[in-house]
């Protein structure tokens, strides 16, 4: 029997891996909203999480961790492919070379940092999404996708700033930065959710699904099992 993929599950899957690589290289620049210093990445990696919120409603943990993995794949791919870009000689006419280092050429460190906390983040938003859901029994939708990005995005927080400048900035600047950038993404998600609660309750009804996740594992790395 061959399994079947919905459009709408699709769509968020692939929506979810474009923000995942672009926010890599948004990250590089730096954007005034007000008082408050960011990087324009914050603009379109809270997106990610609000995709997982959706993704483990309507279609459960096991969908959802098959896109994380997916977005991780594809998120490796491109930096693996513009880091051979970078790595390949450019002809000596052409005059983009330092800016096209600038933008693609993004620190080890950095990515190493973005990634592992970018699984422990969106793992961690699925399952609490997932688990309050059969607690709560399906309702308070709002309150569960607000908890289990805080829970996301302050793992994600934790885990990036100390991998990616510990030794760079002091302690009390790093937790400043976790302090405000978790903050920032949760508040994102508070902003747009009455969108998030729109487009739930639309790609229910048109997909049909609602799923409950009881009896599954939770392992993130049960690939194969969706």
């Amino acid at each position: 029997m061959k399994k079947t993929v919905s459009l709408p599950y699709m769509l968020m899957g692939i929506l979810f891996c474009v923000c995942l690589a672009v926010s890599n290289f948004l990250e590089t620049k730096v954007i005034s909203l007000g008082p408050v210093i960011a990087t324009a990445g914050m603009l379109v990696f809270p997106v990610s999480y609000i995709i997982n919120d959706c993704i483990a409603e309507v279609w459960g943990y096991k969908k959802t961790r098959f896109i994380i993995w997916t977005g991780f794949a594809v998120n490796f791919l491109v930096v693996c492919l513009t880091q051979t870009a970078i790595k390949i000689p450019s002809p000596d006419f052409w005059e983009g070379e330092e800016s096209f280092n600038f933008v693609f050429g993004l620190n080890v460190r950095i990515v190493i940092a973005s990634l592992c906390a970018f699984l422990v983040g969106s793992f961690l938003n699925a399952l609490v999404m997932s688990k309050m859901k059969i607690s709560l029994k399906g309702k308070n939708f709002s309150l569960r996708a607000v908890v289990s990005t805080i829970a996301g995005e302050s793992a994600d927080s934790l885990i990036f700033f100390p991998i990616a400048f510990a030794g760079l900035l002091t302690t009390g600047e790093l937790l400043l930065m976790m302090l405000t950038q978790a903050s920032l993404k949760s508040l994102y998600e508070i902003i747009v959710l009455p969108l998030t609660i729109q487009i739930v309750k639309y790609v229910k009804k048109i997909d049909g699904n609602d799923v409950y996740d009881r009896n599954i594992s939770f392992s993130p790395f049960k690939i194969k099992d969706i």
